[in-house]
This record gives structure tokens, C-alpha cells and sequence, in this order.
């Protein structure tokens, strides 16, 4: 009786506590993955953050996380057209650093692979619901990321934790790694302190020191910062194959009242067409019929480009959101495609306008990077007003998909051409057939690349000095002297692979 007073009800008994925290489910070759993510944020780290010139350094990096991603992802990095596209793509864009000394196109293309290379990975990831086309993917392709980097910190820990077959060994591999690293910790900070404390240990490890100094300091720095990065990216790329469901995305896209995008439309065709009509009269009249309105022809000829150019991308803005969010439907729709395709045909009247003066400053002033680029920025603008005529005249049509692999194709086009060379051999050829009284050599040789030097050195003939800008030029030092110290600092790019480039590599050793 006792006992059954004392038992416990069959409903009432005490549960098994529930482990909050997400079980892992990983495999052997997890643990090679772990190793392999934190060697490649070891490289990243040194050849990114502690590499103060991007060379081959930042190439290795690039083809180093593919290698990372084939490992983690297999042949599915190689199934859809976006991924191969998005593998070439990328691929490119990483060897330029070991192709280009140019400073801009090296940042420009680190912030181009920031943007890439996640939305590349995150394509291969099965909770994926938007395609590439859709400029919403951008946002999905956001969330992914944080929730891959954020959400799964302990994957890397599951998947370096023996199992019971193995934890006798993989736990004394464990402790052996640690013991490693916390000896190395200790050793390489008390060296430097009992040197100090005294003179005839500090002789005797001298070289010790030395040693430690030069390169264990800062590789365990940089060790220490790629182990803090690992379980992010570990997670990151354990997401990929273990994809969790996002909250679904609206479906549709808003839609507004045609008359309202037909009023502001029809307002830009007007104002633009009062524009162009000055602007023909001005063309037509000849300095004559500038003169007597008091604008000097050079100056109106010259001048205007950049804003014109600016003016057309808020054109292609303003047809792009008329033709996404108005109402299809009725007369105003009718409106404001008629309206829209007026309003992208003035502004290729615009480009070509802008085209025309620029070629005109050119003339008068010569090539520059920030000239070539503009030439580079109103092609692509044309091309991409082009796609949004097309979606105005047939709407069911996508636009991004147009566009999209059109500004990766035209920025890898201009990667290839060797802007900072043609800039140079048109400024040199300017000056030696009399067309410009001066060179920018001070520009050309520390604003642009090493491409520069080869063309530098066709002035140093008995060149006057006084025309290389004398603010800053020193008469008692040649054209040929400075060139060869810039070569200097080529060579010394080079001596060390993580900034190596061809670029500098041609011009150290010309």
C-alpha cells in the first residue's frame, strides 16, 4: 500500500529536460572542411588585411575560396548556367589583382567580389525561392547570408567532435592541437619580457627573438583572427547544405495609378525637349549665335558632359519605375508607355550630346582615367536605357535580365583595355606633336598604374623640365631618375607574392 501511495502517477513523472540547442548532423569529412576554412581565412587574412598592396595575394584568395566552395559543395557549383556565369565572372574579377597595378580598378573589383561572391554562393543554397532576375533576390540573398553566418556558429564545433568510436584519439588530437597553440601563445610572449629582464639571456636569445618577432608575432595574430573567423564561415557554408526556409516573400509587385506616372513623364518630355532645342540652336548658330548671347563657344562646348550623364541614369530610373509599378491597365497605361519611350529616346539624344562635348574637352585637354570611364559610363547607359525601352514596348519582359549580364560583360570589357597605357601614350603623343604645351607627369606616375612608365620614358630626350609642372618638380633631378625610382618601387611589389602583379613585374624589370 505504501509503495503505491509512493508511486508516481503514469502521466506525472519528471520529463527529460529538452536540449534547446540544434543537433549537428555532420560527417568525417566535416572535420577536413573545418581545416580547410580556417587555412583559407588564415590567407585571406594575411593577404587582405596585413597586405597593404593587393596582388597576387588577393588572387590566391579568390581561387582559394572556390576551392573551399568545390570542396563544400561538390558538382553542384557546376549545375545551373547563373553558377557557371557567376564562377567565370568571379574568377576573372580575382585574377585582375595579379594582372593590374591600376589602384582604382583594384577597389572597385574588391567591392564588385564583395557583392558577387556571396550572391554566387548563396545561389547554390536550396532556399533559394527568387531568381537571379528578380532585384528582390538581393534582399533574399541578404538574409541568407546573415542567417548562414549568424545562425550556425556551433556547426564548426559538431563537426570537429569525435565521435564514440574515435574520442580517444580525436580527443588527445585536440588536446594536442591546443596544447600547441596555447605553448606557442606563452612562449612568444614571455621571450620578449625576461629578454628584458635580463642582458645575458636577451644575447643569448637574441636570434630567438629576432626570430619570433619577424614572424611568429603576427602570424599568431593573424592565426588567432582566421580561428575567430572559422565557425562564421563554417556555418556559412553548412547552411548551403543544410538550407532552412526563409518567411516567404510577398508575391506581386505593387502597382499605382498610371495618370501619375504619366504626369511626371509627360513633364521630364517636355522639359528635356525645351533642352534639346536650345541645345540644336546653340549647335547650329556656330560661335556667332553664342557670341551675341554672351556664352563663349569653347566654354558651352566644353562643359556639361558629367551632368548630362548624371541627368540620363535618373532618366533610366524614372522609365524603369513607370514601367514596373504603374497599372496596366486602360488609357493611362497606353500613356505612359508612349511617354516612357519619348522619354528614353531623349535621353540617348542626351548621351550623344554628352558623348559629343566630351570628345570635344578631349580633344582640348587629352585622355584622363576619369574621361576614359566617363566614355566607359555613357556606353553602358545607352545599352541599359536600350533593355528599358525594350521592357517599355514589351512589359511582360524582365529587364534585369537584360541588364544584369549586361554590366558584368561591359565591366569585364573594361578590365581588359589597358586604360592607364592608352591615357599615357595619348598625353605623350600630344606633347611631342605640339598639341599641348605640358605633360601631367606627375599624374601619370603615381595616380595610374606602372603601365604609364614605358610611355614616360619617350620624353626623356632633352625635355625641358620647366613643362612637367615646376611645383613640384625638381630641376636637378632628370625625367629618367624619377622614372627609375618609380621602378624601384615596382620591384619592390614584387618581392613579395602576396602583392605581385604583372603590371609592376613589366615595369620593374623594362
Amino acid at each position: 500500500m505504501e509503495n503505491s501511495l509512493n508511486a508516481l502517477p503514469v502521466e506525472g513523472g519528471a520529463k527529460l529536460a529538452q536540449n534547446p540547442r540544434r543537433i549537428y548532423e555532420t560527417n568525417p569529412s566535416d572535420r577536413l572542411l573545418a581545416g580547410a576554412v580556417v587555412l583559407w581565412c588564415f590567407l585571406a587574412v594575411d593577404t587582405v588585411l596585413y597586405s597593404w598592396s593587393w596582388g597576387m595575394g588577393l588572387t590566391a584568395s579568390v581561387f582559394g575560396w572556390y576551392a573551399l566552395l568545390l570542396l563544400a559543395m561538390g558538382r553542384k557549383l557546376f549545375q545551373t548556367q547563373e553558377s557557371r556565369a557567376l564562377l567565370v565572372v568571379n574568377l576573372l574579377l580575382g585574377a585582375s589583382f595579379a594582372l593590374t597595378s591600376n589602384p582604382y580598378f583594384k577597389v572597385w573589383n574588391f567591392l564588385a567580389l564583395l557583392v558577387l561572391v556571396p550572391i554566387h554562393a548563396l545561389s547554390l543554397s536550396a532556399s533559394v525561392r527568387l531568381p537571379w532576375q528578380r532585384p528582390m533576390m538581393l534582399w533574399e540573398r541578404f538574409c541568407l547570408l546573415m542567417s548562414g553566418l549568424f545562425c550556425h556558429l556551433w556547426a564548426v564545433f559538431a563537426a570537429l567532435a569525435p565521435e564514440k568510436s574515435e574520442k580517444k584519439d580525436g580527443g588527445r588530437t585536440m588536446a594536442i592541437v591546443l596544447g600547441s597553440f596555447a605553448a606557442l601563445g606563452l612562449v612568444s610572449f614571455l621571450l620578449p619580457i625576461l629578454a628584458s629582464a635580463d642582458a645575458l639571456f636577451a644575447h643569448a636569445a637574441q636570434g630567438l627573438t629576432r626570430l619570433f618577432r619577424l614572424y611568429f608575432t603576427q602570424g599568431l595574430w593573424e592565426l588567432l583572427l582566421a580561428v575567430l573567423m572559422t565557425p562564421f564561415l563554417f556555418g556559412l557554408l553548412y547552411s548551403l547544405r543544410d538550407p532552412q526556409p526563409l518567411k516567404p516573400l510577398p508575391e506581386g509587385t505593387p502597382a499605382a495609378d498610371g495618370v501619375l506616372f504619366a504626369i511626371i513623364l509627360a513633364a521630364l518630355d517636355v522639359l528635356y525637349l525645351l533642352f534639346l532645342g536650345v541645345q540644336s540652336a546653340g549647335l547650329f548658330g556656330g560661335p556667332e549665335y553664342l557670341a551675341q548671347r554672351g556664352v563663349s563657344y569653347a566654354e558651352w562646348a566644353r562643359s556639361g558632359f558629367f551632368q548630362m550623364v548624371g541627368v540620363t541614369v535618373l532618366n533610366l530610373t524614372a522609365t524603369l519605375a513607370s514601367a514596373a509599378f504603374s497599372r496596366r491597365e486602360g488609357p493611362p497605361w497606353q500613356a505612359v508607355r508612349v511617354l516612357a519611350g519619348v522619354l528614353a529616346g531623349e535621353s540617348l539624344v542626351l548621351l550623344a550630346s554628352a558623348a559629343w562635348r566630351m570628345t570635344l574637352y578631349v580633344g582640348a585637354y587629352g585622355l584622363s582615367f576619369k574621361r576614359v570611364m566617363t566614355y566607359w559610363g555613357m556606353a553602358m547607359t545607352a545599352l541599359l536605357l536600350l533593355a528599358a525601352l525594350w521592357k517599355v514596348i514589351k512589359p511582360e519582359k524582365s529587364f534585369c535580365r537584360k541588364a544584369f549580364p549586361l554590366v558584368l560583360a561591359g565591366w569585364l570589357v573594361v578590365n581588359c583595355v589597358p586604360v592607364d597605357y592608352l591615357v599615357a601614350k595619348n598625353q605623350v603623343d600630344r606633347y611631342l606633336h605640339h598639341q599641348s604645351p605640358s605633360v601631367s607627369v606627375h599624374y601619370l606616375l603615381y595616380s595610374l598604374s606602372y603601365d604609364t612608365l614605358s610611355q614616360l620614358e619617350r620624353l626623356d630626350g632633352g625635355v625641358s623640365p620647366a613643362v612637367f609642372e615646376p611645383d613640384w618638380w625638381n630641376p636637378n633631378e632628370s625625367l629618367s631618375e624619377i622614372i627609375a625610382r618609380r621602378q624601384e618601387s615596382a620591384q619592390r611589389t614584387c618581392a613579395s607574392w602576396k602583392s605581385w602583379n604583372l603590371s609592376a613585374c613589366l615595369a620593374a624589370w623594362n
